[in-house]
């Protein structure tokens, strides 16, 4: 078996727009496809054995057992390896569920979708599963642990923490979208101008001084102790003489910690001696120069959480120990405590697993203990000098226990330090009794506190402190997201893009927007370049400026990972025709309305899809969306838009002339199509049609009809407002028209147009696209021979697999098949096919140029257009 591609999908897509989190994998069986799993013996004995958790893959027979049954009866390794990629990701802590497996055109190659938590443990799933289905096949033997384990070590170190992770669920439940921004724990929440940030449980909020104060230990403990808050005595020491003079001062016992320490590294607890403290000293300079020496006090830690200057949690920390039996070692007391199922690798569990290490055994020296101790029956072993989570800490929630004094106290220390959350350190017998009262003390304050210990305490009520803090973010009424209208179709994308965020621009919105030719910000192009993927709307999402967003959205994308954005307002698609046909796995037009379909059924329950009438294609879409429909159409006399009026639904119509908005037997005339620039004055069809979709679009948005009467009028094509899009250069004997038409059905635009426009010899310069079908290729060529007199064919770009001979024989075929006696020259290169059309035009040439690459083109016709005003100034 070979793996021919593997692809994150990340958005809405082609096998479920709820689901946006999949790996698709391309697998060719080759041999296997001649064996399923009924016809290799041992087969489904090897698979129980290695995966008995798979008897709960109840598969699409519905039962508990169900896959197995499914093996037994005969299936296809594809199959398998789909149920083998999830249970490996179950087993390794990431439980998915979600799977799909599906025979492509070409026999033997399947493509095999499953669900993932962690986009990187799912690519290492799907080569893994491969792995061993071969290993299961052939009988050898495999370390599934290895992989395992891997797996749980690749999660470690791409997943966000816990407490990052816990906001983020908590603002999915509040359906607050979010990003991810890099591969560290930077989230933004929400789009464009609605946006906020935070990193770990720093937040856009928190101030810098806040953070620098609680950072700097020595500043924090003197701003506590200048406001009346209890803290240890103590001072700062840089060297041996410092040392002795605190030592002198405060007394044994003492704790000494780096300065600029964090998650208890680097500290010595309840020094007593001399040489101890030496050591503690030289230990905790590894980590910072300047070193905390101040009195241990005996009690519990304790761990208060603040945000927005309120009291939302509080836990009893606990380091990791052990508790003796007077049977086992430490160290099999350690093995025994590690298998308890509510601990696990890193951050997988409520618990961590305890690790041994210098920590541990400079604890356990000081006991006169080693690992091989046998400890008496109930005796507690500290492991760690500290209580932290990530060491094998466990918590115990006290939230409802505090005294309502030191509720007091812990606010007041919030807005002290100035933190929005913030973490508090008290060492203190108990927290039932003002700390005052008990001789508790204040040890530090943290700036970005961990969530894990109140999140899934071992002991006591978790707590969602996740919320408060979105809560904080996003007070009630504050919008988290920004409109999106997401445009696709084979034709005429583009340019409704480009007019509906005109539209958006002239009703005082900031737009962003996306199209083919790049992505812009306020008519300001930023990127230059293809953009109608997803990572071109994530741009849009991410920019802080942006208010509203409109997205040309394309099949490469789609197909590639998604929609880069989890649900739109409005959506359109203008038209599907026949284009692409033929890759990745898009071989009809059922297909096709497949892939377009994403965008529309990923329209939010109250929003708009807008569909065009006359498109059987989407007539059949319109069957499984989920939300409003509305339609637009050139002929207001079609039985299903009479159909619509009957039944008082909206459409958008061309009717005597006019752009108009029907709903039921009333009507709005928004604009004479004569008035609109884009239309050539009601002679391009096809640009009429975008105008009915941008124009349905803003209407039911909820933009005034004057207003979008305005922009039509004022959205002049050009090489400035539609690059590309019937650019018309006017010189003074002849016309130069360069379009984007590509497709069969772009040509026939294209034809209608010219039928309309008064010229004494039409030239043509047209190309192929190499991985196009060789029909849609002639066919294009066809329908140029029937609407030029001259044809300039040019072949430099885009032969994707093909020679250049090869698509101009094509293109050869095509303009015989027209029976029209119409001249054509093959000149290569484009560049040179325009200077030659220029060269050859006659008075009243009406030269139209079908580019793929339309920046060439336009700046080669711009150049001649100067030169030739210049002329004439001179």
């Amino acid at each position: 078996m070979k793996i021919l591609k593997i692809q994150a999908l990340r958005g809405p897509n082609i096998w479920s727009v709820q689901r946006k989190k999949l790996i698709q994998m391309r697998l060719d069986l080759e041999e296997m496809e001649q064996f399923p799993t009924n016809k290799i013996d041992g087969f489904k004995e090897r698979i129980e054995a290695m995966f008995p958790t798979m008897i709960e893959h109840r598969c699409s027979e519905g039962v508990r057992g169900g896959f197995f049954m499914r093996i037994e009866r005969g299936t296809w390794m594809g199959h398998v390896i789909e149920h083998i990629a999830l249970e490996i990701q179950t087993l390794a802590g990431m439980e998915t569920g979600f799977g799909r497996t599906r025979e492509t055109k070409t026999p033997g190659v399947y493509n095999v979708v499953f669900s993932y938590t962690e986009e990187n443990v799912g690519m290492f799933a799907a080569e893994s599963s491969v792995k061993i289905a071969e290993a299961l096949i052939a009988g050898t033997d495999y370390d599934l642990e290895a992989d395992i384990q891997k797996m749980r070590e690749i999660r470690e170190r791409v997943r966000l923490g816990p407490s990052t992770g816990s906001i983020v669920e908590e603002a999915v439940a509040r359906d607050i979208p979010w990003i991810r921004l890099g591969t560290n724990s930077l989230v933004q929440l929400g789009y464009g101008v609605n946006q906020m940030r935070f990193q770990a449980t720093i937040t856009c909020k928190t101030s810098n001084i806040a953070v620098d104060i609680a950072c700097n230990k020595e500043e924090t403990k003197r701003m506590l102790d200048m406001a009346s808050i209890p803290v240890a005595n103590g001072s700062i020491c840089v060297d041996e003489e410092d040392l002795e003079l605190t030592i002198k001062k405060i007394g044994y016992p003492i704790v000494i910690k780096p300065l600029d320490g964090n998650h208890g590294k680097g500290a010595s607890i309840n020094v007593v001696t001399w040489e101890d403290a030496l050591e503690g000293l030289t230990h905790a300079q590894r980590y910072s120069r300047r070193v905390i020496v101040e009195k241990f006090i005996t009690g519990f830690d304790f761990r208060v959480l603040v945000i927005d200057n309120k009291l939302v949690a509080a836990a009893k920390r606990v380091p990791a120990h052990i508790i003796g039996d007077g049977k086992h070692t430490i160290q099999e007391l350690i093995d025994i405590t590690n298998q308890d199922p509510r601990r696990g690798y890193g951050h997988e569990n409520v618990l961590t697993e305890i690790t041994v290490d210098r920590d541990t055994t400079d604890l356990l020296e000081k006991l006169g203990y080693t690992l091989e101790t046998i400890p008496n029956n109930g005796e507690t072993v500290y492991l760690k000098s500290t209580a932290n989570l990530s060491t094998g800490g466990t918590s115990v929630d006290v939230t409802d226990m505090m005294h309502p004094e030191n509720i007091f106290l812990a606010e007041r220390i919030s807005r002290v330090i100035g933190l929005d959350v913030c973490g508090i350190d008290i060492m203190a017998e108990n927290l039932t009794q003002p700390l005052k009262e008990n001789g508790g003390v204040i040890l530090e304050v943290n700036a970005a506190p961990g969530f894990r210990m109140h999140l899934a305490p071992s002991e006591g009520l978790p707590r969602n402190v996740a919320a408060p803090v979105i809560d904080m973010l996003y007070p009630p009424g504050k919008p988290s997201r920004i409109p999106i209208i997401a445009v696709t179709g084979t034709n005429g994308k583009t340019t409704t893009t480009r007019l509906l965020a005109h539209i958006v621009k002239n009703n005082g919105y900031k737009v962003g927007f996306t199209t083919s030719d790049g992505i812009y910000i306020q008519n300001h192009m930023l990127e230059k370049g293809d953009t109608t993927g997803p990572i071109s709307a994530e741009y849009i999402l991410k920019d802080p400026t942006v208010e509203f967003a409109v997205l040309e959205t394309a099949r490469g994308g789609i197909l590639r990972s998604g929609l880069g954005f989890s649900r739109c307002d409005i959506a359109i698609i203008t038209n599907i025709r026949e284009d692409h046909l033929g890759l990745s796995d898009i071989d009809t037009l059922d297909d096709l309305a497949r892939v377009k379909s994403v965008v529309v059924r990923s329209v939010k329950k109250d929003g708009w899809a807008i569909l065009n009438a006359e498109d059987e294609q989407c007539l059949k879409i319109a069957n499984d969306l989920n939300c409003n429909i509305a339609y637009f159409s050139m002929d207001e006399e079609h039985p299903f838009v009479k159909k619509l009026s009957k039944e008082g639904k909206i459409v958008a119509v061309y009717e005597n002339g006019y752009i108009t908005i029907k709903k039921g037997d009333w009507k709005i005339r928004v604009e004479k199509a004569l008035h609109i620039p884009l239309t050539l004055g009601g002679k391009a069809k096809f640009m009429i049609q975008n105008v009915l979709a941008a124009t349905l679009a803003g209407y039911l948005y909820g933009f005034k009809t004057e207003d979008i009467s305005l922009s039509l009028q004022t959205f002049i094509p050009s090489v400035a407002q539609t690059p590309g899009r019937m650019n018309i250069f006017e010189f003074k004997r002849f016309k130069v028209m360069i379009d984007f038409a590509h497709n069969p059905a772009g040509y026939l635009a294209i034809e209608d147009l010219l039928s309309n426009m008064e010229a004494t010899r039409k030239i043509g310069i047209i190309a192929g696209v190499g991985d196009r079908r060789d029909e849609d290729i002639r066919d294009c060529a066809e329908i140029a021979a029937r609407m030029f007199d001259h044809i300039i064919i040019r072949q430099e770009k885009h032969l994707r697999g093909r020679t250049e001979q090869e698509i101009i024989d094509l293109i050869l075929e095509g303009i015989q098949k027209s029976n029209r006696p119409v001249t054509y020259e093959i000149i290569p290169k484009e560049i040179e096919a325009i200077k030659h059309a220029i060269n050859i035009a006659d008075d009243g040439t009406f030269i139209t140029a079908l580019s793929d690459v339309v920046t060439n083109a336009i700046g080669i016709v711009q150049e001649y257009l100067d030169k030739e005003n210049e002329e004439n100034l001179s």
